[in-house]
């Protein structure tokens, strides 16, 4: 898809101050350190739309961006990061649930992953509530670059058995650094704003 434009709307961390829109959106969630914003801005082709930050845990609202004038991505905060305090991530935890439950144009949730990484318990939760609330996802693995061409077959094999059992599901992979597997994650986007569309 061609990025037009790309603007950041609004930051909220109530439901009161989401912006009114009627635009499909598409939610981007992942713990702490896994690449969120680098892929965020990957996608779009932009070096620094979505702040970056060498300290996990920095985003502390949902942010907003409108693209193309036509749908917008969210960023919700990272989950899972040790050093933030118990109180804050309980009040994060509530503040993702809330926008995954009750945002009526909510059409999919980017739920990004480390490919290098084994699934952390805190993983499989989220994979386990989208499921329970009927809440449509992509699992998306990133960091792809990091690994030899043998080990990100191993590790995508390995993740698929542990997050889909071998079902007919599958994962997908993404480097944010050479931009592979950006067609394809355009790909499945796209797929379901034009769906929306249809509808």
């Amino acid at each position: 898809m061609k990025i037009t434009s790309a603007e950041f709307l609004t930051g909220a961390v109530t439901s009161k101050q989401y912006p009114e829109s009627t635009c499909p959106e598409l939610a981007f969630v992942g713990r702490s350190n896994v690449g969120k914003s680098s892929l965020i801005n990957s996608l779009l082709n932009r070096k620094k739309l979505v702040k970056t930050s060498q300290t996990p845990g920095k985003t502390q609202e949902i942010n907003f961006f409108k693209i193309n004038d036509d749908f917008i991505f969210t960023d919700l905060p990272g989950y899972g990061f040790a050093k933030v305090p118990q109180s804050i991530q309980k009040r994060w935890r509530k503040m993702i649930e809330d926008y995954l439950l009750r945002r009526k144009n909510l059409l999919a949730v980017i739920f990004i992953i480390d490919l290098r990484r084994s699934p952390s318990q805190l993983d499989l939760n989220l994979q386990r509530w989208l499921e329970a609330h009927r809440v449509e996802y992509l699992l998306v693995a990133t960091k792809l670059d990091k690994l030899s061409q043998s080990e990100r077959k191993k590790q995508k094999d390995k993740l698929n058995i542990a997050y889909f059992n071998e079902g007919e599901r599958e994962l997908l992979v993404y480097s944010s650094k050479s931009s592979r597997g950006r067609k394809e994650l355009w790909g499945e986007i796209t797929f379901r704003l034009e769906e929306f569309r249809g509808n």
